[in-house]
């Protein structure tokens, strides 16, 4: 299973924003966007859709900038990848036209299992778990000087 190019850049642009702490300023989206290697209007996308399901909140004006929430920072990676994916099957049986073989076929079935499954296995992980000791100074790293 390959997760979509959204997917993988709403998952960069949380653990960007989890290592930030309090105290310090709060990033721009194009900020992010820079940190990250991503064009703005993709972050930008990624990032309303992240407000939308409460991992993150923005605020603007001076002193504005985006953050990570206490839910995000708590969410389960699981969650997240569901939330982002969505739960379509990971065949297309009923496309058009639709596949001859649906009406028998035990592929889509063991393909939905083989789905959540690797949904499953990173449930118990949480974004604070990405963040965590190993990850954290390349993170910061990226707080600091936009990549080449």
């Amino acid at each position: 299973m390959r997760l979509t190019k959204f997917t993988d850049l709403a998952l960069r642009v949380t653990m960007r924003l989890a290592v930030i702490d309090g105290a310090e300023e709060l990033p721009t989206s194009r900020e992010v966007a820079a940190s990250v290697a991503a064009p703005y209007t993709h972050v930008a996308k990624v990032v309303s859709r992240l407000q939308h399901l409460g991992v993150l909140e923005t605020r603007r004006g001076r002193g504005g900038g985006l953050g990570i929430t206490g839910v995000g920072r708590d969410a389960s990676v699981g969650w997240l990848v569901r939330q982002l994916e969505g739960a379509d099957d990971v065949v297309g049986c009923d496309d058009e036209p639709p596949c001859p073989l649906r009406g028998a076929c035990r592929l889509r079935g063991a393909l939905r299992d083989a789905q959540e499954a690797f949904y499953s296995s990173l449930d118990p992980l949480t974004v604070r778990d990405l963040v965590g000791d190993s990850s954290r100074p390349m993170l910061l790293q990226l707080l600091t000087s936009p990549p080449a």
